[in-house]
């Protein structure tokens, strides 16, 4: 098994609707690590480790979202592996620090 750790800026209307709460819950249910939480530009971002295939099903079902969220763009890109985490998170509000590859 390969093990991928992938952040994620989700964009739409993905605020107000469950979506972290969401994100969490198929993280968790897959086993995967990392966190989630709103930006203060009005998107969704995270960064999940674990099985690069389980990783692959749950950036699926972030793509969809929970019932009222609309997704309408999901942005990716590859990271550094992290040692140490144990859990996924939801974080606080915060700005953004998702930058797209270059």
């Amino acid at each position: 098994m390969t093990s991928k750790r992938i952040a994620f800026k989700v964009h739409g209307t993905v605020q107000g609707v469950g979506f972290r709460d969401f994100t969490q819950k198929c993280a968790t249910s897959h086993g995967l690590t990392g966190w989630v939480r709103n930006t203060t530009c009005g998107r969704v971002e995270g960064e999940v480790q674990g099985d690069e295939q389980t990783v692959q099903k749950l950036l699926q079902q972030i793509d969809k979202g929970p019932r009222h969220a609309h997704v309408v763009k999901l942005e990716k890109r590859d990271l550094e592996l992290q040692d140490g985490e144990d859990q996924f998170l939801v974080m606080r509000t915060a700005e953004s620090m998702f930058h797209s590859g270059a």
